[in-house]
């Protein structure tokens, strides 16, 4: 059964840094189109950036530009999500997910979830 799990969330100042992980259980990460997606307290969930199964494309909503990096690292089973110059509005709980289909900013598109890890941004 495929399990994702995150991790690298916490609390931080306004214009700190923090590195999302996400663990893929299965070796066959390099199939998988992998996102990261945030939901906010009383808000719907919102894609945040997506990376290609061979990781030369990566696609990210326009409020993160510039500021987010995703990247994959096959080997060790891992996508990470680098966060700089952090917001108060970048607070929510950060999932990461997996899909063989197209890429999609669309979470339906995506099968598998990970638990999610909290981001809070403090001004």
């Amino acid at each position: 059964q495929v399990q994702l799990v995150e991790s690298g969330g916490g609390l931080v100042q306004s214009g700190g840094s923090l590195r999302l992980s996400c663990i893929f259980s299965e070796r066959t990460l390099s199939s998988y189109t992998m996102a990261w997606f945030r939901q906010a307290p009383g808000k719907e969930r919102e894609f945040v950036a997506y990376i290609t199964a061979s990781g030369r494309s990566t696609g990210y909503i326009e409020s993160v530009k510039g500021r987010f990096t995703i990247s994959r690292d096959n080997a060790k089973n891992t996508v990470y999500l680098q966060m700089d110059s952090l917001k108060p509005g970048d607070t929510a709980v950060y999932y990461c997910a997996a899909t063989t289909s197209a890429v999609s900013r669309s979470g339906s598109q995506y099968a598998y979830w990970g638990q999610g890890t909290q981001v809070t941004v403090s001004s």
